[in-house]
């Protein structure tokens, strides 16, 4: 790997590799370029290499005269909150997600909060691989850098507000917190505590060192799940770094996957106050199907959290989010946020008295496969329009790579972002169905778009 990867969602890179401080550098002022005038909030995630690019990227903002306003570590939500809070021009976040220790990555906000739409995203990218010459300012316009006196508060408040506190509170639930380590740790705990919770915090220390792979995947969350059921606790509550994303276990220590979050957040919003809901094309039916139960209108998205968010605005919705356990709730921003997701299962635990394993058994049931093969990018059109021809009793979509439909199964077949392959998504009422939807695909995309050597 040569270059940092740059996509709609932000630059990650190997640092002292493909992210350095001077590519840290480059790409802020690609970014603050395009903005209007205003200072930008600053915040990481807990990696050991968070405080250096942190300091390149305070070092660009104040040698371009952009006033900064700096968090320290915080979750990429709550960079999202300090952008409203400050009335801030934009926003960056130092985070890598869920990749490997060695990584990082920037992560860019507009004025809203947001993570940038795909057009500004885009600009960005151009400026960063066309630059013009950085503008660096005199001795006496070096802008200031202000410390974040209380970056989480704000963030807490605006999620407490969302949730009957006394309701979740008689209730003394036992939560076992996996922060792993990430920027989550410290909001978490003090969302739990005013919850009336009793908590115990694996990998509190905002430090990098993670206790177990980042992303939070069953495979890699063996030991919480071992810990759960070697303990009395309601719940496991598991964030991925930057805390953006939320895996469950419930009390009997079954992993619930990352797709039962959005959807058992719906259930609850919209069992009290029903309107849009948003998710994207490859995350579950669930959600779907749980609007319709309520009455509530249902749209898909392209892949993306930025996409998500464009399609929430356009249709006022009240909830939005990912399959990834990423949740959207624009009362409290506009951003993926692991503690309004957590705030919404105990409040739905609360009022129907009933525990996490009994609330996931109720979601409507699927079974999703994921698989992926190698095609030529210039082979993609072509291979697309094979496995459509394979399926004619489908009905198709073409909103993001080939989306194809039935009633109680579907099948997503789209190139990737950052890898010259494509990508295999179908969900079907049985694990077999799904799978033979993704072998079937997969032969066609084997035929049609292999490599050309």
């Amino acid at each position: 790997m040569h270059a940092p990867i740059i996509t709609v969602s932000g630059l990650r890179g190997i640092v002292g590799k493909t992210l350095t401080p001077e590519i840290a550098m480059r790409f802020t002022c690609a970014f603050t370029n395009s903005l209007s005038q205003g200072s930008v909030v600053l915040t990481r995630d807990g990696r050991s290499s968070g405080p250096m690019l942190a300091d390149a990227i305070r070092s660009a903002l104040a040698a371009t005269g952009r006033a900064c306003h700096y968090g320290d570590v915080a979750s990429t939500p709550t960079c999202g909150r300090l952008v409203r809070e400050f009335q801030a021009a934009g926003g960056i976040q130092v985070s890598a997600s869920h990749n490997p220790p060695e990584y990082n990555g920037i992560k860019l906000f507009d004025s809203a909060g947001r993570v940038l739409p795909a057009g500004p995203a885009a600009e960005v990218l151009e400026r960063y691989e066309h630059p013009e010459p950085i503008r660096w300012v005199a001795h006496d316009q070096v802008a200031v850098v202000q410390a974040i006196e209380d970056p989480l508060r704000g963030h807490l408040d605006a999620v407490l507000r969302c949730v009957q506190v006394p309701r979740i509170a008689r209730c003394g639930f036992r939560i076992l917190f996996d922060a792993n380590h990430g920027a989550g740790g410290a909001l978490g705990n003090q969302l739990l505590t005013a919850l009336g919770c009793t908590i115990s915090v694996l990998g509190a220390e905002a430090d990098g060192r993670f206790a177990h792979p980042p992303e939070p995947t069953e495979a890699h969350l063996s030991s919480v799940i071992d810990r759960v059921r070697a303990t009395d606790c309601d719940v496991a509550f598991c964030q991925d770094p930057d805390a953006d994303r939320l895996a469950m276990i419930d009390g009997e220590g079954s992993y619930l996957g990352e797709e039962c979050t959005l959807a058992l957040c719906a259930e609850h919003l919209l069992q009290s106050r029903p309107g849009p809901v948003v998710s994207n094309c490859s995350s579950s039916r669930m959600v779907r199907d749980i609007a319709q139960r309520h009455g509530a209108p249902f749209y898909a998205s392209a892949v993306g959290e930025a996409h998500v968010v464009d399609l929430m605005l356009q249709h006022d919705a009240i909830l939005g989010g990912e399959g990834n356990g990423g949740v959207i709730d624009p009362r409290v921003g506009l951003v993926r946020d692991s503690f309004i997701a957590m705030a919404l299962v105990l409040d739905l635990m609360a009022v129907r008295g009933q525990d996490l394993s009994r609330l996931a058994k109720a979601l409507p049931r699927y079974e999703m496969v994921k698989a992926k093969a190698d095609v030529d990018p210039d082979q993609v059109p072509e291979a697309l329009d094979a496995v459509q021809r394979r399926f004619p009793d489908a009905a198709a979509s073409r909103l993001d790579g080939l989306k194809l439909e039935w009633a109680n199964r579907w099948l997503l077949v789209r190139p990737s972002n950052t890898e010259p392959i494509v990508r295999i998504v179908a969900e079907a009422t049985t694990r077999d169905e799904a799978g033979a939807l993704c072998r079937q695909a997969g032969e066609v995309l084997a035929s049609v778009g292999a490599p050309r050597g």
